[in-house]
């Protein structure tokens, strides 16, 4: 029923784990520079907070797809 060893599985719970932890960094990375920015010029809107946080959304998918299609 399970052909996959133990050790296989724990190694793609890692690697999804870290994918996964990786993605959160790098969005919470580019909302906060954004939300510093908006705070020092005073935005009334979260102008930046919206764009660099969806650009880093974008690039961290870009991100998972590379590390998917790796031969790994």
């Amino acid at each position: 029923m399970n052909d996959e060893p133990k050790e296989k599985k724990s190694a793609n719970f890692v690697k999804y784990t870290g994918m996964g932890f990786q993605m959160l960094a790098t969005i919470g990375v580019f909302a906060f520079a954004g939300y510093k920015i908006d705070q020092y010029r005073n935005n009334a809107q979260m102008i930046y907070a919206a764009l660099l946080g969806l650009l880093g959304v974008i690039i961290s998918l870009y991100q998972v797809i590379r590390q998917l299609n790796s031969k790994d």
